[in-house]
């Protein structure tokens, strides 16, 4: 018999005496689900709206000690928070619930950057996405620059709002949220944008489309507001 309690060295002098473990079958290492991983940064786009969002997590909790998340999604190029949820759990099919409700309200992107998390590289998403005809780019691992322009407004939320605020509960914090995205979205003029509010940039831009041709969005509009390049060279 097998001893009920041993230690290598013990289960290696037991076999040694023993011979062999007669219909002993050792168990397979499994392989778990391969997960998209990214190579490089996006490249540059045109300065349009709808072109290009950015999304990412970020993470405070409540004065009880129940934590809850923020998924922020961003419009590259207006610098727009288009939607900011906040929830104790956020699941990749939640992700797809809120994106195709933004499809709905505004159009569909034409690519969406994001790192590689486990809600976003879930099967949810990434059949979402096939479905839409959504390009999805992740980020390479450790590259947070590469998504710059959501890294930039959860820092800006982060310091600003998260913490700085005594949260009581989840609805309290998302009412409060939403009033500063709003702030961010309609008062505050950003320098990469020629000193106008994203809202306002927004509808500027949907101005000019008709009749012009849009242009490459300009070096401002592919810097974070530290003036790094978010974009890979060659």
């Amino acid at each position: 018999m097998l001893p009920a309690r041993f230690t290598a060295r013990s289960f290696s002098d037991w076999l040694a005496g023993s011979g062999s473990l007669v219909g002993f079958t050792p168990a397979r290492a499994t392989k778990g689900r391969r997960r998209a991983t990214g190579s490089r940064a996006p490249a540059p786009v045109l300065a349009l709206t709808n072109r290009r969002w950015s999304l990412d997590f970020v993470h405070d909790q409540l004065v009880t000690g129940r934590r809850f998340r923020v998924l922020n999604i961003v419009d590259d190029v207006t610098r727009e928070c288009i939607r900011a949820v906040v929830d104790t759990s956020i699941s990749g099919r939640r992700v797809v619930r809120e994106l195709a409700d933004l499809v709905a309200e505004r159009g569909s992107p034409k690519m969406i950057v994001s790192d590689n998390g486990t809600e976003l590289t879930s099967n949810a998403v990434l059949a979402w996405s096939g479905d839409a005809g959504v390009e999805w780019h992740y980020i390479a691992p450790g590259k947070p620059t590469q998504n710059g322009f959501v890294e930039s407004f959860n820092g800006r939320m982060r310091d600003e709002l998260l913490n700085e605020t005594l949260f009581f509960t989840i609805g309290q914090a998302r009412s409060i949220l939403a009033r500063w995205v709003d702030d961010y979205n309609t008062e505050r003029p950003h320098s990469s944008l020629g000193y106008a509010t994203p809202a306002a940039f927004a509808a500027e831009l949907e101005r000019q489309r008709a009749g012009l041709t849009p242009p490459v969005a300009s070096p401002p509009l592919l810097r974070d507001n530290t003036g790094r390049f978010l974009t890979a060279a060659g």
